[in-house]
C-alpha cells in the first residue's frame, strides 16, 4: 500500500518535468526564432525606379546628363564624407529602407562599374536624376527616362540569372521590394515650366491622366518581368519645395503656393485611386501608396517637432536655387544640416529622409510583413490574449493527461504477473474510452 501512495507522486512528478520541458523547449526555440526574425532581411533584395529623390549614382555614368551630385557638398554626411551621386547631404529613401529591413546599408547604382555578385542579388537601383514618367521631362535633362529604366532591370535580370540561377533569380525577384519614386520633375520641369504639355493638356486633370496611365504600364511591364512587391511614391507638396516658392515669388514670408499644393493632392488622391485597380489585374501582386505628401506638410507646418529651425529654404548657399551644379564647393553651407528640412533648392535632408523612412516602415506593416517571421513573435507574445491564454490552458490539460497516460502504461509494464498486467490494461483503457467520451461531451457542448 505505502508503495501505491507514493506512485501517483512520482507521476506527478514526472508530468510536471516532461511539461516544463516542453514548455521550456518551446518558449526558448520561440525566443531564439524571434531574435533571427529581427536581423533576418524582411526581403532578398531592394529594386529602385525614379527620380534624383532615389537615384544613388546612376547619373554619374551617362556622359551627357545634366543632373549630378558628385561634388561637395553632397554626401558631406556619409561615413566618407564624399560625394557619390546622391543628392542630399547623406542617405537617401533606398539606402534607409534597406537598413531598416536589414538588407544592407546602402544600394548601389546598377551602373556603377565592377558591382559585385552579392551588390547585385541583394539589389540596385535603376533610378536617375532628372527623369520622369513623361518622357518629354527627360529630353530637357538628359537623364534616364522612368520608361527606360526597365531594359536596365532585364540586364540586371540577366546578371542575377548567372550568378544563383534561373529559379533561384526569379525567386529573388518576386520576393524583392520595388520602390518607384517620380513625378515632381513632371510637374517642376515640365508642366509648370515649358508650355508644349499645356497646350496638349490645357488643364492639369489632363496631364494628371496622362501620367497615371504612363505608370499603369510602367508597373505592367515591371510585374511581367517579375516584380510583385512595390511601393509607389506619391508627390509631395510641390508648392512648398524652395526652389518653387523663388521662381513665383508672391511675398517676403516665402509661402507655399496653394494651387500646386493642391495639384499635388488631387494626383495623389487619384493615384491611390488606380494601385487597387492595378493590383488587382495583377494576380499576386502588393502595390503599396507610399504617402510623402503629409510628411512633408507636417514637417513644414509643425517644424519644431522634427527639431528643425528651417523650412522654406535649403542647407546650400542661399538655399533658393542652388541644385545640382549650382550646389558646389563654392556654396556656404549652413553648419546644422539636421536642422534643415531641405538640403538644396528641391531636395530633402537626410534628417527629412531619416523621418519619411520611418513613416513609410509604419505605413507598409501589415501589407509586407511576412507571416512565418512574425509566428515566432506571435507565440511568445499571444499567451497574454485572453483566447490564446485558454488555448494554452487546454493544451496544457492535454499534456497532462497525455502524459497520465504514459505514466501508466509505464507502470502497468513494470508489473510481472500477468493478471495485474491484464487488470492494469484494462484500467488504462477503460481511463482513455472516459476521457474519448468526456471530450466527445465536451466538442458536443
Amino acid at each position: 500500500q505505502p508503495k501505491h501512495k507514493k506512485q501517483p507522486k512520482n507521476m506527478s512528478t514526472s508530468k510536471t518535468i516532461a511539461l516544463t520541458l516542453f514548455l521550456a523547449t518551446t518558449l526558448f526555440a520561440s525566443c531564439n526564432a524571434a531574435a533571427n526574425a529581427t536581423t533576418k532581411p524582411l526581403f532578398p533584395a531592394i529594386l529602385i525606379f525614379g527620380d534624383s529623390t532615389v537615384d544613388t549614382g546612376n547619373n554619374n555614368y551617362p556622359l551627357n546628363t545634366i543632373f549630378r551630385a558628385t561634388h561637395f557638398p553632397y554626401g558631406i554626411d556619409l561615413p566618407d564624407h564624399k560625394a557619390n551621386g546622391r543628392f542630399s547631404n547623406g542617405k537617401l529613401i533606398p539606402d534607409i529602407l534597406a537598413g531598416k529591413f536589414n538588407i544592407k546599408q546602402f544600394v548601389p547604382p546598377f551602373l556603377q562599374p565592377n558591382l559585385s555578385d552579392q551588390e547585385i542579388v541583394t539589389g540596385v537601383c535603376f533610378a536617375s536624376a532628372g527623369s520622369g514618367y513623361d518622357d518629354l521631362t527627360s529630353l530637357s535633362t538628359q537623364a534616364i527616362p522612368v520608361s527606360e529604366q526597365p531594359k536596365m532591370f532585364r540586364n540586371y535580370i540577366a546578371r542575377l540569372k548567372s550568378i544563383v540561377g534561373d529559379k533561384k533569380a526569379m525567386e529573388i525577384i518576386n520576393n524583392a521590394l520595388v520602390v518607384i519614386s517620380a513625378g515632381t520633375n513632371d510637374m517642376v520641369l515640365n508642366f509648370y515650366t515649358i508650355p508644349t504639355r499645356r497646350l496638349e493638356f490645357p488643364f492639369i486633370s489632363g496631364y494628371h491622366e496622362f501620367i497615371l496611365k504612363r505608370l499603369d504600364g510602367f508597373i505592367g511591364e515591371l510585374y511581367s518581368l517579375g516584380a510583385r512587391n512595390i511601393a509607389i511614391a506619391g508627390l509631395p507638396p510641390i508648392g512648398c519645395l524652395p526652389i518653387q516658392m523663388t521662381a513665383k515669388f508672391r511675398n517676403i514670408f516665402r509661402f507655399c503656393l496653394e494651387q500646386e499644393n493642391k495639384d499635388s493632392v488631387v494626383y495623389n488622391q487619384k493615384l491611390q485611386k488606380l494601385l487597387p485597380q492595378i493590383q488587382s489585374s495583377h494576380t499576386g501582386s502588393k502595390i503599396f501608396y507610399a504617402d510623402i505628401y503629409n510628411p512633408i506638410f507636417d514637417m513644414m507646418q509643425n517644424p519644431s517637432k522634427y527639431g528643425f529651425t528651417e523650412t522654406k529654404r535649403g542647407c546650400c548657399g542661399t538655399g533658393f536655387l542652388e541644385t545640382s551644379f549650382m550646389c558646389n564647393v563654392f556654396s556656404p553651407s549652413c553648419p546644422n544640416h539636421s536642422e534643415f528640412l531641405f538640403f538644396d533648392s528641391i531636395h530633402p535632408s537626410e534628417a527629412t529622409y531619416n523621418y519619411i523612412g520611418d513613416l513609410l516602415d509604419t505605413q507598409r506593416k501589415g501589407l509586407f510583413d511576412v507571416f512565418e517571421e512574425a509566428k515566432p513573435v506571435l507565440l511568445v507574445y499571444l499567451y497574454s490574449n485572453s483566447v490564446t491564454k485558454n488555448y494554452f490552458e487546454n493544451l496544457v490539460k492535454a499534456l497532462e493527461n497525455g502524459l497520465a497516460d504514459v505514466d501508466s502504461h509505464a507502470a502497468c509494464s513494470s508489473k510481472s504477473t500477468s493478471s495485474k498486467s491484464t487488470a492494469c490494461s484494462s484500467k488504462t483503457r477503460g481511463k482513455g474510452k472516459g476521457s474519448s467520451r468526456s471530450s466527445r461531451n465536451q466538442d458536443d457542448n
